[in-house]
């Protein structure tokens, strides 16, 4: 067996398993994944209200704001249902508990991501299936333009928490400035780019990069295909994502063990 074959059953067994455990307990499973999709109900509900007044704000519609919700809930849930690691990486970091992976002949990077998952994420991921087949273009091409949308939202949240994680590499323990950042981030990506103007909406494309996520069911979902918006799109969150793994490899070398004991199968 290659190596890719092997590092590709040694990740699908992490998610087997992932999932195996929050499984066990069923009832507290589905509340959590019934509680996050009710919450993310109760936002576009909030917009139904504000749309039933107002029809357009700044060009968008109804549709336009649910799927922009759909990318959204889906890019971070495919983050924190498949790699839910990245958003504790900071304490993982501070406190040495990346002993424990150093030492197994897999992928580091990976194998952190990997070991875990947040139930509440997958309420996430329904939520946005759910919306795009209540508001999207179910057509077989309209399933593919959504799925890429997903594919870029989820490399954009992938590359900023991978980046703000191994900050820790640098700076001690980063966990508060992770998360505040990143909640940053996942607010402006539900939010229409275009209420936003100057400064402000150039930021959404630079420093805080919700604007090719939340601009996305515009550009690329409509009948007619921005494609410079696409390319552009596609390539900040190729590029964003290869620096942060780059930089997490970086920030490994400079990574002081915790003296830490333990034991992952």
């Amino acid at each position: 067996m290659s190596t890719a074959a092997k590092t590709l059953s040694f990740i699908k067994l992490c998610w087997k398993l992932n999932l195996a455990g929050a499984m066990e307990f069923r009832f507290s499973f589905l509340i959590t994944v019934g509680t996050m999709m009710i919450n993310n109900a109760v936002w576009l509900f909030f917009w139904w209200v504000y749309f039933d007044r107002f029809q357009l704000v700044n060009g968008w519609g109804l549709n336009d704001v649910m799927l922009m919700w759909a990318i959204s809930a889906g890019g971070f849930g495919l983050l924190a249902t498949f790699f839910g690691n990245v958003l504790r990486l900071p304490n993982l970091i501070a406190t040495g508990q990346v002993d424990a992976y150093l030492t197994q002949p897999k992928p580091v990077l990976l194998n952190v991501l990997a070991s875990r998952m947040h139930v509440s994420a997958v309420g996430d991921l329904l939520f946005s299936f759910l919306v795009y087949f209540w508001a999207g273009d179910v057509s077989l091409l309209g399933f593919a333009k959504f799925m890429l949308a997903l594919l870029i939202s989820f490399l954009i949240f992938f590359g900023v928490m991978l980046l703000l994680g191994s900050l820790a590499f640098y700076l001690g323990n980063t966990e508060g400035l992770s998360g505040m950042l990143f909640d940053s981030l996942v607010t402006f990506t539900v939010y229409p780019t275009d209420i936003f103007k100057g400064l402000g909406k150039a930021l959404l494309f630079t420093l805080i990069p919700a604007g090719f996520v939340s601009f996305l069911p515009l550009k690329l979902l409509k009948a007619s295909v921005d494609v410079p918006f696409l390319l552009g799109a596609l390539g900040f969150a190729i590029g964003i994502s290869g620096f942060a793994v780059w930089f997490f490899y970086r920030g490994l070398g400079k990574y002081t063990s915790g003296n830490m004991t333990g034991m992952r199968m």
